[in-house]
């Protein structure tokens, strides 16, 4: 473990299930039902760790399709489990299908209903820029609430936790902690590099991003909305790195404070058998990680 500290780690949680994104591969842990702990880890593509992930802005948008990728096909892998058939691989063209689709539900969701809602205020307000800013704060309200909606699921309540355990378990392993359950114990459930804060930065930064783009005609309006997602959130992603690096600044703590109060939302304490899970694909990228750079140097 020690040969890796220094990189990052990070991760989502799935069903029953942790994954962890490793420097050069990919673990997901999750848990059967009959109570062992099945574990698959996945070589990343070259396009996501290669020479473009070092350039700002393309980084972000490089890290967003790989994250949107690698989350795919981790939840894919945790629903085979559960159904007793983690062998079967989702086909390139099922997980295209997949993404497209949730993609196109997130955008007409937090990006094209708040248009709508926001044109048919445009004679009360006045101006394209209370407009936009009225757009902005629905799309604030409509992100608040899906939150609270899903979270009221019992499914995603512990998803929930795991998430929890795998933002415990990051923690433990970029302080150098053994990745055991009482050093693992002592740490937060909120991360600054957590996809929840992430969402949230890119709630503002649309906000500030759109006031300056005129409304009309309307075609311009929805597309704009769509065209500019990618690089909304290649600059958010550099937000959420910036704050990451200066996590200890007084200041950065101030502005990243919203978004770690609002990981109370969708993390919560996780149970001793799911930081077990987080463990597990915690080691088991370090150690694919470790074996990669082993053979790479004999």
């Amino acid at each position: 473990m020690s040969a890796q500290q220094g990189h990052t780690y990070g991760g989502q949680a799935v069903l029953e299930g942790v994954m962890i994104r490793g420097q050069k591969n990919m673990a997901v842990a999750v848990r059967r039902e009959d109570g062992t702990i099945a574990l698959q880890t996945v070589p990343l593509s070259s396009f996501f760790i290669g020479s473009l992930r070092k350039i700002p802005l393309f980084r972000g948008i490089i890290t967003l399709a790989e994250t949107l990728t690698l989350g795919m096909r981790a939840l894919s892998y945790s629903a085979n489990v559960g159904m007793e058939a983690e062998d079967e691989e989702l086909s390139k063209g099922s997980m295209a299908m997949m993404l497209a689709i949730s993609m196109s539900i997130a955008i007409g969701l937090f990006f094209v209903v708040p248009v709508l809602a926001s044109r048919a205020l445009e004679g009360v307000l006045g101006s394209d820029l209370a407009s936009n800013v009225a757009e902005g704060v629905i799309r604030l309200a409509l992100f608040f609430g899906y939150i609270l909606l899903i979270g009221r699921m019992d499914d995603i309540k512990r998803v929930f936790m795991y998430h929890g355990a795998e933002h415990m378990t990051v923690h433990a392993q970029e302080r150098g902690d053994p990745l055991e359950l009482d050093y693992i114990r002592k740490y937060s459930t909120a991360h600054p590099r957590c996809g929840t804060a992430f969402l949230l930065v890119v709630m503002v930064v649309s906000i500030v991003a759109f006031v300056f783009v005129g409304r009309d005609p309307f075609w311009w309006l929805l597309l704009s909305r769509i065209v500019l997602v990618p690089l909304i959130a290649a600059i958010s992603y550099e937000v959420i790195r910036w704050s990451g690096k200066y996590s200890g600044n007084p200041l950065v703590r101030l502005i990243t404070g919203p978004s770690l109060a609002l990981q109370a939302l969708t993390t919560k304490e996780p149970d001793d058998d799911q930081i077990e899970i987080a463990i597990a694909a915690m080691n088991g990228a370090l150690d694919a990680d470790s074996a990669m750079t082993t053979a790479a140097t004999e």
